[in-house]
C-alpha cells in the first residue's frame, strides 16, 4: 500500500465548492473514495478561509524523511539545552549581583559611621 493520498489544492477547492453548492457529502465520498470527515474538513476550511484555508499543508511536508525530521528534532533539543544552560547561568549571576549589592551597601554604611581618621573600618557582624 502506498500510504496517504495527496490532493492538489485546486482539487480540494473544487470538491469544497461542490459541497457548498449542495451536493451530498455521502455521495461525493462514495464517488471520490475519500472519507466524509476529510470532505467536511475541506468544506469548513474553504468556507472559513477560502482557498488559503486549503493551501496550507498540515503535518510533515511530503517527501520529508524520518531522518530529516529527527535532525530537526535534534536541533530543537540542542537549542532547549542551550536555553536551559543560559537560564542557569543567568540565575547564578543574579545571585552574585544580589550578594555584591548587599556587601557594598554594608561597606558604605560602615564607612559613613566611622568619622575619626585612622579609625579601623570594618563591617558589622
Amino acid at each position: 500500500m502506498s500510504g496517504a493520498r495527496v490532493f492538489k489544492v485546486e482539487y480540494r477547492i473544487a470538491v469544497a465548492r461542490r459541497i457548498l453548492n449542495g451536493e451530498s457529502v455521502t455521495a461525493l465520498s462514495n464517488e471520490l473514495k475519500i472519507k466524509r470527515s476529510v470532505l467536511y474538513r475541506w468544506r469548513d476550511a474553504y468556507r472559513d478561509q477560502g482557498a488559503a484555508g486549503l493551501s496550507r499543508p498540515k503535518g510533515r511536508p511530503p517527501g520529508a524523511t524520518t531522518q530529516a525530521v529527527s535532525k530537526m528534532s535534534a536541533g530543537v533539543v540542542a537549542a532547549d539545552q542551550k536555553i536551559a544552560e543560559l537560564e542557569r547561568r543567568l540565575g547564578r549571576m543574579a545571585l552574585e549581583n544580589d550578594f555584591l549589592r548587599r556587601a557594598f551597601k554594608r561597606v558604605k554604611a560602615a564607612r559613613s559611621k566611622s568619622s575619626a581618621p585612622g579609625e579601623a573600618r570594618c563591617t558589622e557582624k
